[in-house]
């Protein structure tokens, strides 16, 4: 598995020789002024909500790469509309099976807008199961007790959670999730892009450190591999 960082919360996860891109901000993200959009790969992109932040590059990554889009369905609704194409709907709860492995949707407590202002659905965190590691990426969310469940019925390797505080939770809250999710092995997004959400990288990564847990902040196109081997599961 492979992970690379585009700044805010956009990821690409590449799983059994599939590219998977989360919520494209790119251009607008000044941290990630010197990202080639052009040059990212993606044969699938998920997009956990409708806030600007995490669909900025959507349609035009959609059309310039022919990635299937997974999304709820208003978000869904709303790329058909800007004429993108091989869009794949599902919804909280829903589970479905790709040629790279299973994605899980999942409650994220959050708000959802489209950059149009038009309604963008309830908000999801996604859970991916493959032969090579499974992780959860949570989308912009408050700690919840529903993180249990996913703690409860799912071996995660990884987890992105947001770190930022302010529109989601912190620090403080993302070292529960941690617990919640039965997950020590953190990858710290959403933080950093505006004034609201700068931290300090050295505190965040000793309090983690502290709860006997392990937060990495990437560097904007830094990659990292890992090496996970794993079973999907049936829920």
């Amino acid at each position: 598995m492979q992970v690379t960082y585009y700044g805010h919360s956009c990821f690409s996860v590449t799983v059994n020789g599939k590219h998977l891109l989360f919520d494209p901000f790119i251009r607008p993200n000044e941290l990630a002024k010197n990202i080639d959009v052009k040059k990212i790969k993606a044969d699938y992109i998920l997009i956990s909500h409708g806030h600007e932040d995490h669909t900025a590059d959507a349609v035009e990554l959609a059309k310039l790469t022919g990635a299937i889009t997974i999304s709820n369905y208003e978000i869904y609704n709303w790329l058909l509309k800007q004429g993108v194409k091989g869009c794949h709907p599902m919804n909280t709860g829903g589970k479905w099976m790709f040629d790279f492995g299973k994605v899980k949707c999942v409650t994220a407590e959050h708000s959802s807008s489209l950059p149009d202002g038009t309604y963008g659905g309830n908000p999801m965190g996604f859970i991916i199961e493959s032969s090579e590691g499974n992780f959860y990426y949570s989308g912009d969310t408050a700690l919840t007790y529903d993180m249990k469940l996913i703690g409860e019925y799912r071996k995660l390797d990884l987890a992105f959670l947001p770190i930022g505080d302010n529109f989601t939770m912190g620090i403080e809250n993302a070292i529960l999730a941690s617990s919640f999710i039965n997950c020590p092995h953190i990858i710290g997004m959403h933080y950093d892009t505006f004034g609201f959400i700068k931290i300090d990288h050295k505190e965040a990564t000793d309090k983690f450190q502290r709860a006997g847990k392990k937060l990495t902040l990437f560097n904007i196109g830094e990659t990292i591999n890992y090496e996970f081997k794993t079973t999907l599961s049936k829920a």
